[in-house]
């Protein structure tokens, strides 16, 4: 496949997404906002280029998307290495961010988990403990969103099973996301 080709293939798995997924992703919007606006926080969590999401997610929230506003609270449960290497050595890789939901995640927060496959375990494990405590769950996954579409309360799967397609749909997703939550609050 040429790059072209490629490039043709994401617009038609974005457009796909949008145009079935349009009324699950606007509530994600509503979920976060309301979460936002009662005091609480978004905790992400992925592996790989889905953590490196998460991250870049949270960043947009707490510093800026395309203006200068009052900083959102969300956290990425991915970037501290004590406490990831301390959770997988003396417990399991499957619980490290379980554990970090259990520490830092209140009822009414929102949980984003990401896994292109659906099925990872430690991301699994995460959204169980957020419904636990009565977080709002959101799974971005690719397409069915296997075993995480049981745990989220809006499941936000891509239409493909590609990764690289899927984590490209899902970057977008997050930038959308982030803008309308700036829209909604630097008015």
């Amino acid at each position: 496949m040429n790059y072209l080709e490629t490039v043709k293939d994401l617009c038609l798995i974005a457009q796909g997404f949008f145009e079935t997924k349009q009324e699950p992703f606007e509530k994600v919007v509503e979920a976060c906002g309301r979460s936002l606006l009662a005091g609480g926080k978004i905790l992400l969590f992925g592996n790989g280029g889905s953590a490196a999401e998460a991250q870049h997610f949270a960043a947009e929230l707490v510093n800026k998307f395309y203006r200068v506003r009052s900083a959102l609270p969300a956290l990425a449960l991915t970037t501290d290495g004590s406490v990831l290497t301390s959770i997988a050595n003396d417990s399991s890789y499957d619980r490290v961010f379980s554990r970090q939901v259990e520490a830092l995640g209140t009822a009414g927060d929102v949980a984003i988990g990401l896994s292109t496959s659906g099925i990872s375990a430690n991301v699994l494990e995460g959204l169980r403990a957020a419904k636990a405590k009565n977080m709002v769950t959101v799974a971005l996954t690719g397409k069915g969103g296997a075993e995480m579409a049981s745990l989220a309360d809006h499941l936000l799967d891509v239409p493909c099973k590609t990764t690289p397609r899927i984590q490209e749909v899902h970057l977008l997703i997050l930038h959308l996301l982030a803008e309308m939550l700036e829209e909604k609050f630097s008015s």
